[in-house]
């Protein structure tokens, strides 16, 4: 490898107004490379890349957190040697790299390990020259030849101030000339490891470690038929890598469940802003689910590749005609039920909701990662329809989806306290007695099925009722009514309320 010394290896960087740089060069990308590899330090260094890699697998869980196995062929000498293992994950947590050799008999010690992540920039590249010699180029206005000039970096904090002869400048115009890269400056994130190997056979490398940048997400969109009897439901599994790397035909396995992870304070340079991601969608196969631990796992039955900056889509589900049950709900409050008032609420909203089983016989059966759930339904001219979207949680095999998608426009109700009073008060309790009417409208040309839900409070009781109520738990009493096509209905009943 040839050398890189100032004049056959420049690294220039031209300085614009308001201290922004440019890094040029006068060498060809390929001689670019050398002069990178030539400047690192002048200890022995063997470099793997990713084309040595021969197996990476991904595990992702949901806080943002991955899991890499990255598998590598390597020939390392006998001795002590330092590995640079190029293109890990710039979001990688250095505690928790672990470096293992696969093959048995041939024992590799680990000496010492770093994790560079300070990377290649011209503001970097500065930084590091502080308190050194640069070269600082200009052009002569008037014989518009180049001169070099020496300088030394003194500060480059909200631009550059430095020394040129016998005074200081800030910011000076021209360009900086670096003699060579500091040992400490990677043009890529480097995982550096000292070891000690006992034999020269290629080794087979694994390497696992935890690393941020790597996320995904369940969505999920609905399709209701024309009667709102069934739906369709199609899951996706969006990835998102902003890591730093690309993960190529990667083994890709997904953890859903809440994971109890022990929050750090992220170095500033471990932050990165999100970028605009490419898309890219697979469609096929499905994913397969299986139980681990207290959590599900999803494998991609097949290798996917996920470039870095890049936000892919697999499919998770497909599942047809499954039974949905739809409901009109007016949920009531409590704080009437104690006190006196008198008109509680005028034109009051349903809220709109779709239940599904998630069992097998209904179409689904599988334990559904968290996410948004987007319903649609087609118009007369079967045209398709956005109708509302909720998000659900993690909801395991024999669950029970239940989404609120709006409220409903042709139905409303006007509910009035009829009558209040304190019956009694017993020691440190209070008996309340009062009535209500709930008169519910239907504007719609057919007859529609509602609930009425009221918390109550206390120990309570119906006393009198024109329908009869269903008693959903201790603190609710629910009525089902039938509203006929364009007509009102009157729910009326009294409670007595000890608390």
């Amino acid at each position: 490898m040839p050398s890189c010394d100032r004049t056959n290896c420049p690294i220039n960087t031209t300085m614009n107004q308001g201290s922004e740089y440019r890094m040029t060069s006068r060498l060809s990308a390929g001689a670019i490379a050398l002069c990178l590899f030539a400047s690192w330090p002048a200890f022995s260094e063997i470099v793997s890349t990713l084309e040595q890699q021969t197996r990476v697998a991904v595990t992702i869980y949901n806080e943002n957190l991955a899991l890499i196995k990255d598998s590598r062929t390597v020939a390392i000498p006998a001795g002590e040697q330092t590995l640079a293992l190029r293109g890990v994950s710039a979001r990688l947590r250095p505690e928790t790299a672990l470096l293992r050799n696969k093959n048995s008999g041939d024992r590799l010690d680990i000496l010492e390990q770093n994790f560079d992540f300070d990377l290649l920039t011209p503001q970097t590249l500065l930084e590091k020259y502080v308190g050194k010699e640069v070269g600082l180029i200009t052009v002569n206005p008037v014989s518009g030849i180049e001169e070099e000039h020496r300088a030394t970096v003194l500060s480059t904090n909200n631009g550059t101030v430095v020394r040129l002869g016998d005074r200081i400048e800030a910011n000076p115009p021209g360009r900086f000339v670096f003699d060579a890269l500091p040992a400490n400056l990677r043009d890529q994130p480097t995982l550096s490891v000292m070891l000690r190997s006992d034999s020269p056979k290629p080794k087979e490398l694994q390497l696992s470690y935890l690393t941020g940048g790597l996320s995904w997400k369940a969505d999920y969109v609905a399709e209701l038929s024309g009667d709102d009897a069934t739906l369709d439901l199609t899951g996706w599994v969006t990835l998102n890598n902003t890591s730093g790397t690309s993960y190529n035909n990667a083994h890709m396995q997904l953890v859903a469940g809440d994971i109890n992870i022990v929050r750090q304070q992220m170095a500033a340079r471990a932050t990165h802003r999100m970028a605009s991601l490419e898309m890219s969608a697979d469609k096929a196969p499905k994913m397969s689910e299986e139980s681990l631990f207290e959590y599900h796992l999803y494998t991609l039955n097949r290798p996917a590749t996920i470039q870095n900056q890049q936000s892919k889509q697999v499919s998770l589900l497909a599942a047809a005609n499954i039974p949905v049950t739809k409901e009109l709900v007016l949920s009531g409050d409590h704080y009437y039920y104690r006190s006196s008032t008198t008109r509680i609420g005028e034109k009051l909203k349903f809220g709109v909701y779709v239940e599904v089983a998630n069992e097998k016989d209904a179409g689904l059966g599988l334990a559904l990662p968290k996410g948004v759930v987007r319903v649609y339904k087609r118009d007369a001219s079967n045209a398709i329809q956005f109708v509302g979207e909720d998000r659900i949680g993690h909801t395991p095999n024999k669950d029970k989806i239940r989404l609120k998608l709006g409220e409903a426009f042709d139905v409303v109700a006007d509910k009035k306290q009829t009558q209040f009073k304190v019956k009694e008060r017993v020691m440190m309790s209070d008996v309340y007695e009062s009535s209500y009417d709930i008169v519910v409208t239907n504007g719609k040309k057919s007859a529609t099925d509602v609930f009425i839900r009221e918390p109550i409070p206390g120990d309570w009781k119906i006393v009198s009722e024109n329908f009869s109520h269903e008693k959903v738990n201790a603190s609710t009493a629910q009525w089902r009514l039938q509203i006929p096509a364009e007509s009102s209905v009157t729910l009326s009943y009294s409670t007595q309320v000890k608390i």
